[in-house]
């Protein structure tokens, strides 16, 4: 099969003929439909978070099961499905409390002593290691069961990718992780993917007033499409004062989606007293923050969210949903729809942070 693989930091990927396995018994063998390019596979690429290599990069993605292992229960042949890197085992302290999200368990992949679940072309080449338990930027996948949920089949699996991430981990963070009420006020950092789906889940949850802050007006007109009430350039003087004044103090919840120093204290410094900032962006490692401490004594918190906090068999269906009846607003999200082999041309837009979102598209 075709894969994108990521074999040096810092260089564009490869397009190159990788082999994959069968199904054992709790795996999934998935055609892959569609795969969104995150800046989150961006970080690594770039060499932000390390990760074994080469591998096949992508974590985004929608497809349709072809095989299944002997005691798969969750889906069929023939399912669609969503993918979804937080894997769960089902059976760890974090999973029995219900936060599935924070599991970590090696049981959802494959044991060092086992053959692999992707090789080079060259079998006596070293091993391809697969990304974030999926591997997305390939012609199938091979996955845990519990990577995956079955979908309703009218749904546009190109659409549907995007759940995969940007929309679970935006959705979520305002829903599961700061738990927005109706009525209350909500800023967003950063209206890429992650950060719309963060103003749209806001105003599914019913947020009074909706601050979306960015350095690009298409983006912020973007936000406006999904539900922002406010919108503040943050080109044009500090966003933290801008917000202060229209709220006239702060707000409740803020999120912020880039995943920068700068704009994590500003989400916090933009609350009200009581409020709590919630950083989905992917900080850089090695990078602090500061914050004021006589802040905490207006009872102000922060607080970070792993993949919205999710539980992904429930919620991933129930966004698939909310689009359908036009609530979650995924077409707008989608700025081109590209081959395969033009995933590092993605790459360089979602540097110039021009676009929300590419979605590859695989040959049906």
């Amino acid at each position: 099969m075709k894969a994108a693989v990521l074999r040096e930091v810092g260089k564009p990927l490869l397009i190159e003929e990788v082999r994959i396995g069968k199904p054992g018994p709790h795996e999934v063998l998935i055609r892959t439909v569609a795969a969104g390019v995150c800046h989150s596979d961006l970080h690594f690429v770039e060499g932000k978070y390390p990760h074994p290599l080469p591998a096949v990069i992508g974590h985004e993605s929608a497809g349709i099961v072809e095989a299944v292992g002997s005691e798969v229960r969750t889906c069929k042949v023939g399912d669609h499905v969503i993918t979804c890197l937080s894997a769960y085992c089902g059976h760890c302290n974090h999973c029995l409390t219900g936060h599935m999200s924070r599991c970590i368990s090696p049981d959802v992949r494959r044991d060092k002593k086992d053959e692999p679940r992707l090789f080079r072309e060259d079998a006596s080449a070293p091993n391809m290691n697969q990304f974030l338990n999926l591997s997305s930027f390939a012609e199938m996948m091979l996955i845990h069961e519990h990577a995956c949920v079955a979908i309703r089949k009218d749904m546009p699996l190109d659409v549907a990718a995007l759940i995969g991430c940007s929309v679970t981990t935006g959705v979520g963070a305002v829903i599961h992780t700061s738990n927005v009420r109706p009525g209350e006020t909500v800023a967003v950092i950063g209206c890429g993917g992650v950060g719309l789906a963060a103003v749209n889940g806001a105003a599914i949850a019913g947020a009074g007033r909706i601050i979306a802050i960015d350095m690009h007006g298409s983006k912020l007109n973007l936000a406006k499409e999904f539900g922002a009430t406010d919108v503040v350039d943050a080109s044009q003087g500090d966003p933290v004062a801008q917000v202060l004044e229209m709220t006239n103090g702060g707000v409740q919840h803020s999120f912020e989606a880039i995943g920068l120093k700068a704009t994590t204290e500003q989400a916090f410094r933009m609350l009200a007293r009581g409020g709590t900032a919630n950083v989905i962006g992917m900080i850089p490692i090695g990078v602090k923050i500061e914050l004021h401490g006589a802040d905490f004594l207006g009872e102000k918190r922060i607080q970070g969210s792993l993949m919205g906090s999710n539980r992904f068999p429930v919620d991933m269906p129930r966004f698939v949903d909310f689009y359908m009846t036009g609530k979650l607003k995924l077409d707008q999200m989608i700025s081109r729809r590209i081959k395969l082999d033009q995933v590092n041309e993605a790459f360089e837009e979602l540097k110039r942070g021009e676009l929300a979102r590419s979605v590859i598209v695989f040959d049906q």
